[in-house]
């Protein structure tokens, strides 16, 4: 072979694929990463293009598109794979699943558009909260494919308000009204559309999920109530989300699981407030992770990391690991940065930095309970930008109960301080360890920080660094072990700056809180080990010790 046939096999090559994206626009992201992790790789997508208007797609809205677009992607799959373009218009559909080497490319002004007609939706097994399970059919899906790709600068909207259940303290007087005069049922303070939702409602057995139903014609009789998630990618290697706005989904907006390679870039992901279960982005036991400059605001959680829940996500065993999550904003949402509940396979090696979150429930959430089991560690956290939070800049809970922390609070699900009993410690005892956060900015909240260990199995090795908090009550560590607060400023507007409950080894080193308060620091229960406050603002005169932490704490 001589030198002019090589060129033109390797000028070949380079145009039949292509990588999404630029190559070299993540690279910055890797740098001063504190542990290893390789960089992900993109989807390569063959360099052939098909529209959905050549297979019959008409854009105005009303012309149901379902077998035109799903066409197209077959097509080009059958080919090798290559980009379905979606042009301008509103592009009315049914599910669609995307398969190996597809990118699905919608320009600025597309807008696919789901139908609410929930027959086109059949009831399918899937992973959903952690547990394999039967739900309709996502609007868009994609099972154990690789390189597979949604692109562009269009919208992808989900009809959410035609499938979600309505709680009353979520929505405007009229909105309400309006709601319960369409009809469906009322059940004390929340609506729901049909019969079949609120049966399946009344039946859950774990949150959104009826555990005694085994088979598709179990769960038949109640499938109004099995939302589907609006875009459910499976088992998939080299996954891409750029650009695009997904908004307006029936449950879960974006839910990548069991997929390794995942870059999620740049994207818009918009629920209403009120929408029930309307998290953001949920990832569940991926490996090699980026998520970046991307803005949230969400019904439920925003970005949140997740690996299963109890039984089935022990027996699956599959951790959520070395994820970046860099440059994003997040609005609503009942956490900005969450991870779990949903954590019984594990969650480790997460780098998270630069991020602003305004007016969510929660600024960063650890959260957690008995049964689940699984280990959260090596979780890194830096330069958090928070105001307007509604509960807890920053919470450590594993007591977690299924509600939002606003919820839990208006319901006066929190309880006091106080010497808690230890239960055995087992597969189901979940554990939360070695995670650092610093540079943290939060104004206005209404706790600076919970952290709320098990007794038998504290939150471990926790350190906070060069943050400060302006808020309401102070900080709150409970049942924690090895917690360290280094130039740590907490102005609360009443109660003591800090409080301490059966902790141990806890270190404030230049903590900072109000000159003169007159109780700055409170320490309760029995079994406090080793506290040693280190603030010009404290000493034992501000200072309230439960009778048996004396001796137990050290104020310099």
């Amino acid at each position: 072979m001589n030198v002019k046939q090589t060129l033109l096999i390797l000028a070949a090559a380079a145009m039949s694929a292509c990588c999404c994206g630029e190559a070299d626009k993540t690279a910055d992201v890797y740098a001063n990463l504190p542990f290893e992790m390789p960089r992900v790789e993109r989807p390569v997508i063959p360099a052939r293009e098909a529209s959905i208007v050549d297979f019959g797609a008409v854009g105005d809205g009303l012309t149901l598109n379902t077998e035109a677009i799903q066409a197209t992607i077959d097509n080009l799959a059958e080919q090798g794979g290559g980009k379905v373009n979606v042009p301008d218009g509103i592009w009315f559909t049914g599910p669609i699943v995307l398969k190996d080497n597809i990118e699905l490319h919608l320009s600025n002004h597309a807008m696919i558009l789901f139908s609410p007609d929930q027959s086109l939706y059949p009831l399918t097994e899937i992973i959903f909260e952690g547990l394999n399970t039967w739900r309709m059919q996502s609007p868009i899906s994609a099972r154990g494919v690789k390189n597979v790709a949604i692109t562009g600068g269009g919208v992808i909207d989900g009809n959410g308000d035609a499938w979600r259940m309505v709680k009353q303290s979520k929505v405007t007087e009229s909105a309400w009204k309006k709601l319960v005069a369409s009809g469906g049922i009322v059940d004390g303070t929340n609506w729901f559309p049909t019969e079949s939702y609120y049966r399946g409602q009344k039946g859950a057995t774990d949150q959104n999920v009826n555990e005694n139903m085994k088979t598709k014609e179990d769960f038949e009789p109640i499938r109004d109530f099995l939302r589907p998630v609006m875009v459910a990618i499976h088992n998939c290697d080299n996954v891409l989300l750029e650009g695009v706005t997904f908004q307006n989904s029936p449950c879960w907006t974006v839910h990548p699981a069991i997929c390794t390679d995942l870059t999620i870039d740049g994207v818009t992901v918009r629920c209403p407030a009120y929408a029930q279960n309307g998290d953001g982005l949920d990832i569940e036991s991926c490996k090699n992770v980026l998520v970046i400059n991307s803005s949230i605001d969400a019904g439920d959680d925003a970005i949140c990391i997740k690996s299963g829940k109890n039984e089935d996500g022990r027996k699956r065993g599959i951790p959520c690991e070395n994820v970046i999550v860099q440059n994003c904003i997040v609005f609503h949402g009942h956490g900005g940065f969450v991870v779990g509940s949903e954590m019984s396979g594990g969650v480790k090696n997460v780098c998270v930095r630069d991020l602003t979150f305004s007016g969510t429930d929660v600024g960063l959430r650890f959260k957690s309970t008995r049964g689940r089991g699984g280990v959260v560690e090596n979780i890194f956290i830096e330069n958090i930008t928070m105001n307007n939070i509604l509960t807890d800049g920053l919470l450590f809970d594993l007591f977690y109960g299924g509600k939002s922390a606003s919820e839990a609070l208006a319901d006066g699900d929190e309880g006091e301080a106080s010497d808690m009993p230890f239960k055995p410690v087992d597969e189901t005892t979940p554990a939360f360890r070695n995670i650092s956060i610093k540079d943290v900015r939060c104004s206005g909240a209404r706790r600076a920080m919970l952290f709320n260990g098990l007794p038998e199995m504290n939150v471990e090795n926790v350190k906070v660094e060069n943050a400060w908090f302006y808020t309401t009550t102070g900080a709150q560590i409970n049942e924690s072990t090895n917690v360290s607060l280094k130039n740590v400023t907490v102005v609360p507007k009443q109660g003591p700056a800090l409080a301490i409950n059966n902790a141990k080894q806890v270190v404030t080193e230049q903590f900072i809180c109000p000159e003169g308060m007159e109780t700055a620091l409170i320490v309760t229960g029995s079994r406090n080990e080793h506290i040693q406050i280190g603030s010009a603002q404290i000493s034992a005169e501000n200072a309230q010790l439960s009778p048996k932490s004396e001796g137990k704490v050290a104020i310099n």
